[in-house]
């Protein structure tokens, strides 16, 4: 029986509303925005966009909304510039899911090995070195891997060489076929200087790459690891610009040792940080692939062998020691926009990795993160499933521009190995750093959990400590350590301030939430007393004290409330607010939005609790 056709139209979501240029919507917006503004601070148009505008570190613009482009041409997956990804993928096995092991103990790092293979894993990542996995052990925790099923890929900050060999003796014990095994030897000499110092020894990188071409076919000699950079303080469009500088002098280095770029293109790939910046995340995977194709077009690589093997690891430099719970998110976020951004391998890490080496379940944890999304979520059922949405192409456009203007300067003045000997590398990070410093101690770019709703009366986790290797490279440190310092003043005492709530429930409330929110940054305890009227504000003593309220509060109680206080020797008293809401009565501070956390709490500490070891400030 044949059925006959059905005869349908097409359904336009936006049928019936008239079209609003961006004009006419930054007008609507204005309107908007100026609802909540005072007669003297109202905004036209083109205010309401800068309003609405975000900024990221570096120079990047976020608008407000993003305008289809007619006429864009979006090419397709697999084909230059590969921005767009290498190709579809595999719905079974969407990407490599590779777990990191580092844990010098042989035996705990075989066991962790195979628990992660039998459960879901596809690729191990072994960290080679003395804050790792020795050399001599590589063959002895790969006893139990089916090297001819599962890639191996090794990394090492202060012995690559040495890793490389130990991973190709470990294939050949293993007596299989040299033509199927999948990996990489993992050589990045000017990582290794940029995470160390010294001079970069590219002599190691033919005989390398000779290797994988004569014997393991299926092998890449080279990973450029740009997240040194990125934990130095690298925004997106640094860490592109340094990942093409430094791939490029490898080729460069290769072609003069008589190597190919063709050759050089498929022996290379790339190790980058995946953020909680799911969009930036997307973007940058994809603006390195279309800025490193060009680089293949210009040196007359195969189209084939243009697109970037992306290697990407959820951000070491996001992660928390305080409430590390929020990690999970972060990294599920993380993987997502890798995933997503067309990543071929994957790792999370565990949400631990910043207290020390991680335990069973969340080795667990991060291995489900990945098959839950590869598995459950269908990101993987279309390739490029971002591209074509107006904002994600012009953030990627924008990375992509930022990127190749700085590598086109880092290539005049010499390279990237010029760039680290000069200083000029380090001195453009630390002004890059310097830039999201800022926001974070004001908390315009907040750390949930940690500098903004911080956990109260937190048991910090305990976990066996990594090695850390002296070296004078490229610093490392996470967004949250200044934080981490102050709270590490107050761990071992119960520290705690007088906060004065004034007035009725209605009128405190949210200012008395904001401070101890603010107090429990530093893992201090607001003392709270409530006074609804001017005979039960209470007699406090001490260093410093708080009061709270909204302007009606403070206009009742705030004169008689701080008369109290400075009666009773309170050295400094601090107003949750603007001073400028108790009108003359004079305080000695102000507890608000906006201002540098950082700085407020560390004095507070120096008042309440003499400094257990360096200032906070000191460490940003």
């Amino acid at each position: 029986m044949t059925l006959p056709p059905v005869e349908h139209e097409t359904m336009g979501l936006a049928a019936g509303f008239p079209r609003t240029s961006p004009d006419e919507w930054a007008q609507l917006a204005a309107g908007v925005v100026n609802k909540s503004r005072p007669d003297d601070r109202k905004v036209d148009a083109e205010g309401a966009r800068e309003a609405l505008t975000s900024h990221l570190p570096g120079g990047v613009d976020i608008d407000p909304i993003y305008w289809p482009q007619p006429g864009a041409a979006l090419g397709l997956p697999g084909a230059m510039p590969f921005t767009r990804g290498r190709g579809p993928r595999n719905p079974d096995l969407p990407w490599d899911l590779r777990q990191l092991h580092d844990d010098p103990d042989a035996a705990v790092s075989r066991k962790a090995v195979l628990d992660d293979l039998e459960r879901g894993v596809s690729s191990v990542w072994l960290h080679v070195g003395a804050d790792g996995i020795a050399a001599t052990d590589v063959a002895g925790v790969l006893t139990d891997v089916q090297v001819d099923l599962a890639p191996v890929v090794v990394s090492s900050v202060d012995d690559q060489p040495a890793a490389a060999a130990a991973l190709v003796a470990a294939w050949e014990a293993k007596g299989v076929d040299p033509a199927v095994v999948r990996g990489s030897l993992g050589h990045d000499p000017i990582g290794q200087v940029a995470a160390r110092g010294g001079s970069p020894d590219l002599t190691t990188l033919a005989d390398a790459v000779a290797t994988c071409r004569d014997r393991f076919t299926g092998v890449r000699a080279i990973t450029v690891d740009s997240r040194v950079h990125h934990d130095a303080g690298a925004s997106d469009q640094d860490e592109i610009a340094l990942a093409l500088a430094t791939a490029l002098e490898y080729v460069r280095h290769l072609s003069e040792a008589g190597v190919e770029p063709a050759e050089s293109f498929r022996r290379i790939d790339f190790r980058v940080a995946a953020t909680a910046d799911q969009f930036a995340t997307i973007a940058k995977l994809r603006a390195l692939r279309r800025t490193w194709a060009r680089i293949g077009e210009v040196l007359d690589a195969p189209e084939a062998d243009r697109g970037a093997w992306i290697h990407a690891v959820t951000s070491s430099r996001m992660q928390t020691r305080t409430d590390p719970w929020v990690n999970l998110l972060r990294d599920t976020i993380a993987c997502f926009g890798a995933a997503a951004g067309g990543a071929d391998a994957i790792t999370v890490l565990p949400y631990d990795h910043a207290l020390g080496l991680p335990t069973a379940f969340s080795r667990r944890v991060a291995r489900n993160t990945q098959s839950l999304l590869a598995s459950e979520s269908n990101i993987a059922r279309v390739a490029d499933p971002a591209g074509g949405s107006a904002y994600v192409e012009s953030l990627t456009d924008q990375l992509a521009r930022a990127a190749w203007t700085w590598f086109g300067e880092l290539d005049a003045a010499g390279g990237a190995s010029a760039g680290l000997a000069s200083g000029v590398i380090a001195e453009r990070l630390a002004a890059t750093r310097a830039e999201r410093d800022a926001a974070l101690a004001t908390r315009a770019q907040p750390i949930t959990g940690t500098s903004t709703f911080p956990l109260a009366g937190e048991t910090l986790l305990e976990r066996t400590a990594r090695v850390e290797l002296p070296g004078e490279g490229l610093p490392r440190r996470r967004d949250s350590e200044v934080f981490e310092a102050l709270r590490e003043r107050t761990a071992h005492g119960d520290i705690s301030v007088p906060v004065l709530a004034l007035g009725a429930a209605r009128e405190h409330t949210a200012r008395l939430s904001f401070v101890s929110n603010l107090l429990g940054v530093a893992g201090v305890r607001p003392d709270v007393v409530e006074a609804t009227d001017a005979d039960s504000i209470p007699t406090q003593s001490g260093p410093v004290a708080i009061i709270a309220s909204s302007p009606k509060g403070y206009q009742a109680l705030a004169e008689a409330s701080v008369s109290s206080l400075r009666a009773a020797g309170v050295e400094r008293i601090i107003v949750a607010g603007s001073g400028k809401e108790l009108g003359d009565t004079a305080v000695d501070g102000e507890a608000r939005e906006g201002m540098d956390v950082v700085a407020f709490l560390d004095d507070l500490l120096d008042l309440l609790a003499p400094p257990v070891a360096h200032k906070a400030g000191a460490q940003a």
